[in-house]
């Protein structure tokens, strides 16, 4: 049972967005400061990554950790098993399905996620540097 309201729970949902989050925006910015081009949201591949270089067959994708199961095993006895752990198990395998399918069309592929942008923000950005640029 939610503790929101259907109307409160829609209005906080509303406020989360799937692209150009704060942490996103902020590689973005990063990159560029650093002369790297690359594409947001590739579309023309699945999963449509958050930074590619098409030419380089290089994609990036930037993961929520909650969205996307970082510590899913820990987490999902807190989370209400009728919604929650289905969404983000679905995640997890579509995540792992994209990696697959980039994979074996010749992409390189890294997964970012939220909690390493947020603890160390400069040693994931030279990381994402090193991958772009090797």
């Amino acid at each position: 049972m939610d503790v929101f309201t259907q109307k409160k729970r829609s209005e906080i949902m509303s406020k989360i967005r799937s692209r150009d989050t704060q942490i996103e925006k902020f590689v973005f910015r990063e990159l560029a400061r650093q002369g790297v081009y690359f594409q947001k949201y590739y579309k023309k591949v699945i999963g449509n990554p958050d930074v590619a270089l098409p030419r380089k067959k290089k994609a990036i994708f930037i993961d929520g950790d909650f969205w996307h199961g970082y510590k899913f095993k820990t987490q999902k006895q807190r989370l209400p098993k009728k919604y929650w752990v289905n969404k983000i198990k679905g995640n997890i395998a579509r995540d792992k399905k994209i990696d697959r399918e980039l994979k074996k069309n010749g992409w390189q592929v890294v997964r970012i996620w939220e909690h390493e942008m947020e603890k160390n923000s400069d040693k994931t950005i030279q990381k994402i540097i090193k991958f772009l640029k090797h």
